[in-house]
C-alpha cells in the first residue's frame, strides 16, 4: 500500500450514488446532474421540455463517495463550493455538516482519520424540502421570488437561480464546485491577506497584513515590485507597508495598460501570492442641482463604464470551465465594453474569474448573494450571512478589477411585490435593514477601504426610493420599455445618472435554436419554444414590438433574425442617448451578457458564447468615440461623444439617402470633443425627405470612426427595395472572406453560417458603390462553412 503525501487533493473521480439504478462516475468539481447526464442515466436537461421531467433530481438525497490513502490521521479536510446542504463523513463518521454554498470549511478529521485507506462521503440532501422546513419555522413569512418555480430557495445561501429565473432553467443543482483537499494539522498557512493601497504623486503604498496560523515567533517575508521585507509574527499576524515610486498603474481596457505586481508572502514553508494592481479606485456619489451623482473615478480620471451584467456562465455549474468563461470575458471586451456587474442572483465567481478581470481591464461590479427576494433576518441566518461576506471580501478585496461592494439586486423594491410585504411594510422594510447592515458591517469589518454601495437599484444611501422611474440620483434599473411594453424612444424619456440595469429581449440564434428543439417546433408558439422562454409574455412582447416597428417576417428563421435586430435597436437607442447625456450620465449596464442555456433572453451572447447581433451592434454603440443622432422638436442633432483621457477631434458628415441608396449631402461639421458629450451638427426635419433616412459618419483625430443610418420613422413604413446583394467568398488560412456588394439600400445586413465561428461585423448597413469586407472565423477550421444573408427587405418584404 502506498501512503500518500499531504496536502492531498481530493478533486477527479468519484462515484455518485442516487439510490436504485442511478449510479454513476462524477467529476470533483462537479454537479450530480451532470454526471447523470453524462452517464447517459437521463436527457439532456436543455433539450425540448426535459426539464420538467428531471426536477425530481433536486427532489431526492444524492451521495458521493470516494477512497484515499493517509500517512497519519492528524489532518483536516479543507472545503469550498458544497453546494448546499451537505453531511460529509469519514470512514462512517459523520465529520463536517454545511449549510452556505459560498463559504468555504475547515473540518478536523483526526478522530475519524486512519493510517491507510479511508473511506469519504458527502450526502448532497433536498434542498426545496428543507427550504419550506425552514419557511414553516420563520416568525413571520419570507416570500420568493415568482421568478422560482421551486419555492423557497430565499431560505438556503444558494444560487437564486438555481431555483429558475425569467431566463433560467429550474433544476436547483447540487454538487461541489470548489476544492477538496486534505491538509495535515498543525503545518504553518497563511489564512488571508489584508492589503491596501494608498496613492500619492508619483508613488503608491500596499499596506499587507498576514493573518496566519502556526506562525507565531517566526519571521514573515513580504515580497513585492523588488522589494522584500521580514517581519515578526506575533498574534498571528504579520505586517508590512511596500511603496513603490513612480508607478506603472493598472487601467481600465481602453484607457492604459493593465501592469499586475506580484505579492508573494511566506512563513514557516507557507507562502501566498496574489496579483495586486496599482490603482486609485473611488465612486464619487456628490450632491449636485439634479440629485446625487454616480460616477467612478480610476487614478483621478472619470470613468464612463460601459458594459453588462454577468450571470453565472453555466445552469449546470459541472459546464463551466476557464476556456469558456475566457471567451465570454474577451467578447465583452471586444465589444468595448470595460465593466461587468456580478448579479446578485447568481454566485461569487471563482479567484481565476478575478485574475482574468485583472488581465483584461474590466471593471467588476460586485453585487453580495442577494436578488429580488425576501430575505431572513433571524440569528442563525445573519450569521451565516455575516461568515459569507466576511470570506469573500477577504478573498476578492485585492483584485485591481473590483470597483464596488453592492450590498443586494432590487431587494427594496421587492418590499412592493407582495401582499404580506406591501401591508405590512414597516415589519419587512425592518427586516431588510437588519440584513442590509449586517452586510456593511462585516464588508467594513473586513476591508475599510472597501466601496459599498447599498442596493442597485437605489438613489443613495438610506434612501428607499423609486428607483426604476426617477433617474436624478445614484443608479438605476430602466425596464419600462421591456416590462411595460413601451416604444423605443422612451429610452430617451429618462436621463440615468448611471443605468445598471436595462434590456429588451431576443431569441436565440438559430444554431442554438437547434440545440434544443426539431424543426417541427419551430414556431413561436410552439411548447417546446414557449419552454424556452421564461418571461412570461416574452414572446408576445417580442412579436408586439415587431408589428410596432417593422414588417411581418414570413419565416421562422427570419422572425429569429428580426428579433436579435430589435433588440439590438432598442438597447442601442438607450445607450446611445444616455451616452449623449454624458457627464449626467456616467455608466450603462446592459442586462445581459451572457445565458445559461439556450433559451430566449436578454443576452448579447448566445449560450455557448457566439455573438448576436446585439453583441456586434454593441461593439459599435460601445467605441470609445462615437456619433448618435438624437431627435428634437425641430430635427435631428447629431452629438458626438468621447470617453478618452484625452481631447480629440471629431469631423462628422451627414447625408441623406433613398431607398434605392442614393444619397446627397446635408452637411459637415469638426468639433473638439472633451469629457462631456457636445452637439456636432444640427439637421432640421425638413432636411430629411418622406422617402429618405439620415445616414451619417465620423472620423476622430486618431483614425479611428463609424458611421450608422438613422431612420426618422418605424422601418415599416418606408417601400424598402430589393438588396440585390452580391457575395465573393474566398478563404484566407483558416478564416473566410466574404466581400459584400448593394445594388440599393441595405440595412442590417447579416452573415449566418451552419457552423460555430465570429464574424468580423454584423447587422449593418450597406450602401451601392461601398463595398463592405467581413471575416469569418470557424470554430472549427475542418467544418466548412455554408452561409446565409440576410437583410431587412429580404427578411420582412417577401
Amino acid at each position: 500500500m502506498t501512503l500518500t503525501s499531504l496536502p492531498l487533493t481530493l478533486a477527479g473521480p468519484w462515484q455518485l450514488d442516487g439510490a436504485g439504478d442511478f449510479a454513476c462516475a462524477m467529476a470533483v468539481p462537479g454537479d450530480v446532474i451532470s454526471a447523470l447526464h453524462d452517464a447517459a442515466l437521463i436527457p439532456d436537461p436543455y433539450w425540448g421540455r426535459n426539464e420538467y421531467d428531471l426536477r425530481w433530481i433536486c427532489e431526492r438525497d444524492w451521495t458521493i463517495s470516494r477512497e484515499f490513502e493517509l500517512a497519519e490521521s492528524a489532518v483536516d479536510l479543507v472545503a469550498s463550493g458544497l453546494d448546499t446542504l451537505c453531511t460529509v463523513r469519514l470512514n462512517g463518521q459523520v465529520v463536517l455538516e454545511t449549510a452556505n454554498a459560498f463559504r468555504s470549511y475547515r473540518a478536523d478529521l483526526s478522530a475519524a482519520a486512519k493510517p491507510g485507506r479511508n473511506t469519504i462521503e458527502i450526502t448532497f440532501h433536498a434542498t426545496p424540502e428543507a427550504a419550506a422546513k425552514l419557511q414553516a419555522e420563520q416568525p413571520f413569512p419570507v416570500p420568493n421570488s415568482a421568478n422560482c418555480p421551486i419555492p423557497n430557495g430565499n431560505l438556503l445561501r444558494k444560487p437564486a437561480c438555481d431555483y429558475g429565473w425569467d431566463w433560467n432553467i429550474a433544476l436547483a443543482p447540487m454538487g461541489v464546485l470548489g476544492d477538496l483537499r486534505i491538509e495535515a494539522q498543525g503545518s504553518p498557512r497563511i489564512d488571508t491577506l489584508a492589503i491596501e493601497q494608498i496613492h500619492g504623486d508619483g508613488w503608491a503604498q500596499i499596506n499587507v497584513t498576514a493573518n496566519l496560523t502556526g506562525c507565531d515567533g517566526q519571521d514573515a517575508t513580504f515580497d513585492f515590485a523588488g522589494q522584500s521585507v521580514s517581519m515578526r509574527v506575533r498574534g498571528g499576524k504579520g505586517f508590512a507597508s511596500l511603496t513603490v515610486q513612480d508607478p506603472a498603474l493598472w487601467w481600465p481596457v481602453g484607457l492604459g495598460e493593465q501592469p499586475l505586481h506580484t505579492l508573494t508572502v511566506s512563513c514557516g514553508g507557507a507562502t501566498a501570492t496574489r496579483q495586486i494592481g496599482l490603482r486609485k479606485m473611488e465612486l464619487v456619489t456628490e450632491p449636485d442641482d439634479i440629485g446625487l451623482g454616480f460616477t467612478f473615478r480610476v487614478n483621478g480620471f472619470d470613468v464612463f463604464c460601459r458594459g453588462a451584467n454577468w450571470i453565472p456562465a453555466d445552469a449546470l455549474p459541472g459546464r463551466i470551465d476557464k476556456e469558456s468563461t475566457r471567451d465570454l470575458l474577451q467578447s465583452a471586451v471586444d465589444a468595448n465594453m470595460n465593466m461587468i456587474r456580478i448579479w446578485g442572483g447568481g454566485r461569487y465567481e471563482p479567484d481565476w474569474f478575478y485574475d482574468m478581470c485583472d488581465e483584461m481591464g474590466l471593471l467588476i461590479w460586485q453585487d453580495f448573494m442577494f436578488a429580488c427576494n425576501i430575505y431572513p433576518s433571524t440569528p442563525d441566518f445573519l450569521s451565516e450571512v455575516d461568515a459569507e461576506v466576511r470570506e469573500n471580501t477577504a478573498r476578492l478585496h485585492h483584485h485591481a478589477c473590483l470597483a464596488v461592494w453592492c450590498g443586494d439586486n432590487e431587494l427594496v423594491g421587492a418590499l412592493t411585490w407582495y401582499d404580506v410585504t406591501r401591508n405590512d411594510r414597516d415589519r419587512y422594510l425592518v427586516n431588510y435593514d437588519r440584513l442590509n447592515r449586517c452586510i456593511e458591517a462585516a464588508l467594513r469589518d473586513t476591508d475599510p477601504t472597501a466601496i459599498w454601495w447599498p442596493s442597485s437599484p437605489t438613489p443613495g444611501p438610506m434612501s428607499f426610493g423609486d428607483a426604476w422611474h426617477d433617474d436624478g440620483s445614484g443608479d438605476m434599473h430602466f425596464w419600462s420599455v421591456w416590462h411595460e411594453g413601451r416604444d423605443f424612444d422612451h429610452y430617451r424619456d429618462v436621463a440615468p445618472r448611471f443605468c445598471s440595469e436595462f434590456g429588451f429581449q431576443s431569441y436565440p440564434s438559430m444554431n442554438v435554436i437547434r440545440q434544443f428543439a426539431d424543426p417541427a417546433d419551430f414556431n413561436i408558439a410552439a411548447p417546446v419554444l414557449e419552454s424556452h422562454q421564461k418571461n412570461d409574455g416574452g414572446n408576445a412582447r417580442i412579436a408586439e414590438t415587431m408589428f410596432r416597428y417593422f414588417r411581418w417576417p414570413a419565416k421562422f428563421e427570419d422572425f429569429v433574425y428580426l428579433s436579435q435586430v430589435q433588440q439590438g435597436l432598442a438597447i442601442q437607442t438607450a445607450v446611445t442617448h444616455w451616452r449623449a447625456c454624458k457627464p449626467r450620465c456616467m455608466g450603462t449596464l446592459i442586462w445581459q451578457l451572457n445565458d445559461t442555456w439556450p433559451v430566449c433572453s436578454w443576452s448579447s451572447l448566445d449560450y455557448g458564447g457566439g455573438w448576436k447581433l446585439m453583441h456586434h451592434m454593441a461593439k459599435r454603440f460601445y467605441a470609445p468615440v462615437i456619433v448618435t443622432a438624437v431627435p428634437t422638436d425641430i430635427g435631428l442633432t447629431l452629438r458626438a461623444v468621447n470617453d478618452g483621457r484625452e481631447p480629440v477631434s471629431v469631423t462628422v458628415s451627414a447625408q441623406a439617402v433613398n431607398m434605392s441608396g442614393q444619397t446627397r449631402p446635408l452637411g459637415e461639421a469638426t468639433v473638439q470633443v472633451g469629457q462631456s458629450a457636445i452637439a456636432a451638427l444640427h439637421i432640421g426635419a425638413d432636411k430629411i425627405g418622406d422617402d429618405e433616412m439620415l445616414a451619417f459618419s465620423w472620423t476622430d483625430s486618431t483614425g479611428q470612426g463609424g458611421q450608422d443610418i438613422h431612420a426618422p420613422r418605424p422601418f415599416k413604413t418606408y417601400d424598402l427595395q430589393p438588396a440585390g446583394i452580391e457575395s465573393e467568398i474566398t478563404q484566407d488560412g483558416d478564416d473566410w472572406i466574404l466581400t459584400l456588394q448593394s445594388s440599393a439600400l441595405a440595412l442590417f445586413v447579416s452573415a449566418e453560417a451552419d457552423v460555430a465561428g465570429r464574424f468580423s461585423d454584423n447587422a449593418f448597413g450597406l450602401l451601392p458603390g461601398q463595398p463592405k469586407v467581413l471575416r469569418f472565423t470557424p470554430a472549427d477550421p475542418q467544418a466548412p462553412p455554408t452561409f446565409t444573408l440576410r437583410d431587412l427587405h429580404s427578411a420582412t418584404y417577401n
